[in-house]
């Protein structure tokens, strides 16, 4: 019995649906994403209309509509291939736009993606409605100037680095030619340049690749700032299915058991009562 009625109440569920859009914040987005989306959960509890109205969502069901976000999960340990890239561009804290480097590597290294999920009922309206707190959520005109700037500054950077990394060529080549006319016992492992500092040439080596990798992370920054909140995937919709009181398909009988032995225990002792006050 208890097994039939636990059947039947996990028949009576609340179906749902649900679109996950994976993202990743630009910049200082990161909080300004956190803050909008429980703006627009609030304006869902309230049933704000005007303000859906005025993002372009003329026609809104809030039965069962709700917006969540939480953090993907990401691998917290760094690779020693990392490390020793960090201490690399620590070494040349000194030289140039090295400081800035360093900030926009940590700051990539420290911003993760994050997943939003919207809740609805109504397949199609669901998720005309996604897409457009999608829209609204990318329209903050701060962080547009923000990422226009970003992607200014990328390319100059861009530019910048082939140019050093043509004169550091052409000091590389300078030693390497010196290596071969004065032999090697009578030239130091050390330049100086023209501000009068000595660098290892192993140093100038890694200060090369340093700038080829920054060269290809400011493409990539190129290609990724596009938005502040870049959508990395806009999933399909999928079905969510709430059995009822949230409970499952075992929980339930055994509660119903449950009731259904203390029920007939409580029969039992009133059946003895009587006995006893019959007697």
């Amino acid at each position: 019995m208890g097994v039939a009625i636990g059947y039947g109440l996990n028949k009576i569920i609340s179906k749902k649906l649900k679109t996950e859009v994976i993202v990743k914040p630009q910049l200082e987005s990161k909080n300004y994403l956190y803050d909008v989306i429980e703006e627009i959960q609030s304006n869902i509890s309230s049933q704000d209309t005007l303000f859906f109205k005025s993002i372009g969502i003329d026609e809104i069901n809030f039965s069962g509509l709700e917006v969540t976000i939480s953090a993907v999960d990401y691998n917290k340990e760094s690779t020693e291939g990392e490390m020793k890239y960090l201490e690399l561009l620590q070494s040349f804290e000194n030289t140039g736009a090295i400081t800035d480097i360093v900030r926009a590597e940590l700051q990539n290294k420290s911003s993760f993606n994050h997943r939003i999920t919207f809740f609805y009922k109504n397949r199609d309206t669901g998720k005309i409605f996604a897409e457009k707190i999608m829209e609204y959520i990318n329209s903050n005109p701060y962080l547009e100037r923000l990422i226009e700037i970003s992607r200014t500054n990328a390319k100059s950077r861009i530019e910048e680095n082939q140019i050093l990394l043509k004169q550091v060529d052409e000091i590389i080549s300078n030693y390497t030619n010196g290596l071969g006319t004065k032999g090697t016992n009578s030239i130091s492992d050390r330049i100086v340049l023209d501000n009068q500092e000595q660098v290892n040439i192993a140093d100038l080596f890694e200060y090369k690749n340093l700038l080829i990798r920054d060269t290809e992370a400011k493409k990539i920054e190129l290609v990724q700032q596009t938005e502040p909140i870049n959508v990395i995937n806009f999933g399909k919709p999928q079905v969510v299915r709430k059995s009822f009181f949230g409970k499952n398909l075992v929980l339930l009988p055994l509660i119903f058991i449950g009731v259904f032995f203390l029920i007939s225990f409580l029969i039992f002792l009133n059946n003895k009562a009587k006995e006893i006050s019959s007697h």
